[in-house]
């Protein structure tokens, strides 16, 4: 009787762990890849703040009314394109939700790519989503001949609001990793909504009353609200903004981390 050949097994003691965590261009351009085949994060995030400011930022009174070194229809512009960011952002960052449902999620942790390097991915590509929102409102403004500024704070402004996205990056991989698939999606919209009230997105948080005011000072949107218009209104920043951002970006980061760790230990 023949016997089978014995195989040997490969000496694995050589291997090192990736660089970098195994992030690399490769993943990101899958990951931009696979976020842009959702339709319904695309309209949601490009074209209905296209839509808002169409409706919204192109009235006549705006053309003549100054806001700081420009006019009113500029100051919508601006603000409706940190709410398409922070749409866009916020809904790239949750996606994790449904891919952990999928299975994505466990199938990512057969590979190389650290925990570390995930999180860095999904925050990259959800900022892409939102640079691809903000460059669409803002398309729309030019196109529109409205918004008055200078081009240093068209460029200002922009830049100001797609970085500022990040912190809803961070909160939408925390939401991703709170909230179960079927209910994540549509609970953002209304967070969100509620959150762009309170931090004065829609409505100058000077027209509440005064106990309002003092709560919205602290919401995630507030800080960032007042940042992005600053360039325009030229109206100085003020420290507490600065710390509102930072404080909300460590939680949510932070809670993101945590929720991804014990999601971890259970696969």
């Amino acid at each position: 009787m023949s016997t089978m050949p014995s195989t040997i097994a490969p000496d694995l003691s050589g291997r090192r762990p990736p660089a970098l965590g195994g992030f690399n261009v490769t993943v990101l351009k899958l990951e931009i890849r696979r976020l842009t085949r959702n339709r319904r994060t695309i309209i949601i995030a490009i074209v209905v703040p296209v839509v808002f400011f169409l409706s919204f930022g192109l009235n006549r009174a705006y053309d003549s009314h100054r806001a700081g070194h420009g006019n009113v229809s500029a100051f919508v512009m601006i603000s409706l394109a940190l709410y398409g960011a922070v749409l866009a952002t916020t809904f790239g960052g949750a996606m994790v939700s449904i891919e952990r449902a999928q299975g994505w999620s466990r199938q990512l942790r057969l590979t190389p790519l650290s925990p570390v390097a995930y999180i860095v991915v999904k925050i990259l590509t959800a900022l892409v989503l939102g640079a691809c929102s903000v460059a669409a409102v803002y398309i729309a403004g030019v196109l529109s001949h409205k918004p008055s500024m200078s081009v240093g704070l068209w460029i200002a402004t922009g830049l100001s609001v797609w970085i500022g996205s990040l912190l809803f990056a961070a909160f939408g991989l925390f939401l991703g990793y709170l909230l179960p698939a079927e209910n994540v999606m549509q609970l953002i919209g209304l967070i969100l909504a509620l959150l762009s009230f309170a931090g004065g997105l829609f409505i100058p948080v000077s027209q509440f009353a005064q106990v309002v005011q003092e709560v919205a000072k602290w919401t995630p949107m507030y800080g960032l609200n007042q940042l992005v218009h600053t360039p325009l209104l030229g109206n100085g920043v003020d420290w507490t903004w600065a710390v509102n951002v930072v404080a909300w970006l460590v939680i949510f980061a932070g809670g993101a981390a945590w929720r991804m760790r014990k999601d971890t230990a259970r696969v």
